[in-house]
């Protein structure tokens, strides 16, 4: 797929790949993407809340460190994680105790950060050692650091997590691997709630639009059980649909700006028919 002018929205299906990831505790928790530390411009990806009276510990790995109030970082496939991101998220932290209604309404003892992304960041745990802090691989992809720290932190490489467990996380990547993606619709097909099912369709928008060939391989052939392909058909075709659609997009936009032609010139050098013309000029 050329590269596109306009970035992919990963954040948003981070989001839902987390809600995914935690869903055996969806209801213990809160999950505020974007989060405003302050009427400044200040904002946390994800703030995860435990519910008041929920002390049971979250299921998945990666909130097996969370405690009530969790900052969360996600840095997307093409963004680099650097030690200045790790600790300006241990400074969000910071800040968002800081901005308790109350004094120490949000106690040291129940903070904890994380952070995701997707490649190994050697440069960054390199550092952080040299820092004085230890780092602890706790489960494949997840390594707490520890030392010199005023609250448990880790980070998650989502390309080492376990794939048996992780595979909402694991597709979102512009490298994502078929048995992930079979993994993750066979995954899918046990929920049905509409915050489910809206998680899953963010997920699936990003990552079909990534691998928009690989998805259609995986559409191709029959690896997947039949009934699980007859469940899953109108889902993976809407977004192999969207992921098609945004391509022409792209390579009507990159004629224009390449060549300085119009919208109507750029769709006769593609040879777009006529009754797609239409859907063309009103989304550019």
């Amino acid at each position: 797929m050329p590269d596109s002018p306009h970035k992919l929205q990963w954040h948003p299906a981070f989001y839902a790949a987390a809600g995914l990831e935690l869903q055996a505790n969806h209801q213990e928790i809160q999950m505020i993407p974007e989060y405003n530390l302050s009427k400044e411009p200040i904002r946390i990806d994800l703030l995860i809340i435990k519910n008041d009276g929920q002390a049971k510990k979250i299921e998945n790995e990666i909130g097996h460190i969370m405690k009530k109030y969790n900052v969360i970082e996600y840095k997307s496939p093409e963004d680099s994680m650097t030690i200045d991101d790790f600790y300006k998220t241990v400074g969000y932290a910071c800040l968002y105790k800081g901005y308790g209604k109350t004094v120490n309404e949000i106690p040291l003892s129940e903070l904890t950060v994380s952070l995701f992304r997707e490649a190994y960041p050697r440069e960054l745990f390199a550092m952080l050692e040299d820092a004085g802090h230890h780092i602890e691989e706790k489960y494949p992809g997840i390594y707490y650091v520890t030392n010199n720290l005023p609250f448990p932190a880790q980070i998650v490489v989502t390309k080492q997590l376990s794939p048996e467990s992780h595979s909402s996380l694991r597709i979102l990547s512009e490298h994502a691997e078929k048995t992930d993606i079979e993994r993750f619709l066979q995954f899918a097909q046990q929920y049905t709630s509409p915050e489910d099912r809206n998680n899953i369709d963010a997920v699936l928008q990003v990552s079909v639009t990534a691998n928009y060939d690989l998805y259609q391989e995986v559409r191709r052939e029959s690896i997947m059980c039949q009934a699980l392909q007859e469940l899953m058909k109108d889902d993976i075709e809407e977004k192999i649909d969207g992921a098609k659609n945004e391509l022409l997009l792209d390579n009507v936009r990159n004629i224009m700006k390449s060549l300085n032609f119009s919208a109507e010139q750029a769709m006769d050098v593609l040879q777009i028919p006529q009754n797609r013309r239409a859907f063309i000029l009103s989304n550019l």
